[in-house]
């Protein structure tokens, strides 16, 4: 029995629940060691306007209650929108209140990409996302109070029903395009984050490390990072960029 017992449990609260599901923990046994296991539930977010966030951010605590009943470890607030349409003070205070109720620290996909630029010295972020200007701009507002530059922001209009409606392939392309499209839209740029998790963007990260020669993340690089790597629950990763191969 004891080769099955997990050495870390982790956490996610995944934006919605969808009735496809695309191997969960792909991209995340790619990079994190068996014995880490992953628990997700779903937030039951309908969409990511502001309307449908506040709507669904009422399971918060139920699905905190959930996890704490597995014993995870760490607990991530999933979804960028999700951040982003709350707002910085509210991830804050919900992720404090959080680690006060539960003893369970956790974390949000922008505030790890705020960290991870703060961890490598860089201030200027370009966003490789596909969401729509309205989203966008609340995701430029986050990172820009979390103290970073928001040099440009690239966009393709989706809101949660096209994210998730695109296709395995579809998905993989478009990390690729948004990434090398947030690259090129200014000289000055230090990083470039490939945002979303509807589309798994893993790949994009060494493929655009090597074409620009400038760190990438991906919303669960940047997790990872934070929440395993930094604080030495696993060693560094190598192959998958600069981020998660730094101590």
């Amino acid at each position: 029995m004891e080769r099955l017992i997990p050495r870390y449990r982790w956490g996610d609260i995944a934006p919605r629940e969808s009735r496809v599901q695309r191997g969960p923990g792909y991209q995340f046994y790619r990079i994190v060691p068996l014995d880490v296991m992953l628990v997700s539930v779903g937030l039951g977010i309908r969409d990511y306007t502001q309307d449908r966030v506040e709507e669904a951010i009422g399971n918060f605590w139920n699905c905190v209650d959930l996890l704490a009943r597995e014993k995870v470890d760490h607990i991530i607030l999933g979804g960028a929108p999700v951040s982003a349409q709350l707002g910085r003070a509210r991830v804050q205070g919900l992720l404090h209140d959080m680690e006060e109720k539960t003893g369970i620290p956790g974390d949000a996909p922008i505030e790890a990409v705020i960290g991870a630029m703060k961890h490598l010295g860089l201030r200027k972020i370009a966003v490789g996302s596909r969401w729509a200007d309205e989203l966008n701009g609340r995701l430029a507002q986050y990172l820009k109070e979390g103290g970073l530059e928001v040099v440009g922001v690239t966009a393709r209009g989706q809101w949660a029903a096209e994210a998730f409606a695109m296709s395995f392939e579809e998905g993989l392309q478009a990390a690729l395009e948004v990434g090398r499209e947030a690259a090129q839209l200014d000289p000055s740029v230090e990083a470039i984050w490939v945002a979303g998790g509807a589309a798994m963007a893993l790949h994009a990260i060494p493929a655009l490390e090597a074409e620009f020669g400038k760190p990438v993340f991906t919303n669960l690089s940047a997790e990872v990072w934070s929440g395993l790597v930094r604080p030495g629950v696993i060693d560094p990763v190598q192959g998958w960029g600069a981020l998660l191969a730094s101590p």
